[in-house]
């Protein structure tokens, strides 16, 4: 049996347990393995009990998406504003916390990043949105610091988030061992503050 039981629904948190059930679930299994009905076994409800909270299994792809947004967004912030006020050190703090997330929740992250807003959905969650403007409030702040370079802040925003999604891909994927991962963060964080 998953997590709970049939009691989750009762208590009113059954959406949550289900975004944690499919948040382990994609972590080991990947996105196909993912399925409404399954979720609702491994969380021990009604076959039909899933749907009331999403429609489909796009939208809880989606869902799981913006959590992940969420998430990510709430430890890049923690980690500039836990650090002191030297730029390069809040930069690789924020560098840090995107590439833990992404190598420990690598499926989490593909999944966020290939979700598409289109005519028929929403704007980007608010997750997405906070984790955006984070990282281009930073990215301004060392412009305006004399530490980044000059030029469009968007695609500086866009090459750093690009960067730092490169460094996981390798580390996950084995290209690059466990232990490089300080020195590559190190480098990036030299690169675009030279």
């Amino acid at each position: 049996m998953g997590v709970t039981d049939h009691r989750a629904y009762h208590h009113g948190n059954l959406r949550a347990v289900l975004l944690a059930e499919a948040e382990r679930t994609l972590r080991e299994h990947g996105p196909d393995g993912l399925s409404l009905r399954e979720l609702a076994r491994l969380t021990g409800v009604s076959h039909g009990a899933p749907r009331r909270h999403f429609a489909d299994r796009q939208a809880l792809l989606d869902a799981l998406a913006a959590t992940g947004f969420a998430r990510l967004a709430d430890e890049m912030c923690a980690a500039i504003e836990e650090t002191g006020p030297d730029y390069r050190t809040r930069l690789r703090a924020a560098a840090a916390a995107f590439v833990r997330f992404a190598v420990h929740d690598g499926a989490l992250l593909d999944l966020m990043f290939a979700s598409k807003t289109d005519g028929h959905h929403s704007a980007l969650p608010e997750g997405a949105v906070r984790l955006f403007s984070a990282v281009g409030d930073l990215v301004r702040q060392g412009q305006q610091a004399q530490v980044l370079p000059r030029g469009d802040p968007e695609r500086l925003r866009l090459l750093l988030i690009a960067t730092l999604q490169g460094i996981a891909a390798l580390i996950t994927s084995g290209r690059a061992h466990a232990d490089q991962t300080d020195d590559l963060l190190d480098d990036a964080v030299e690169l675009f503050t030279r």
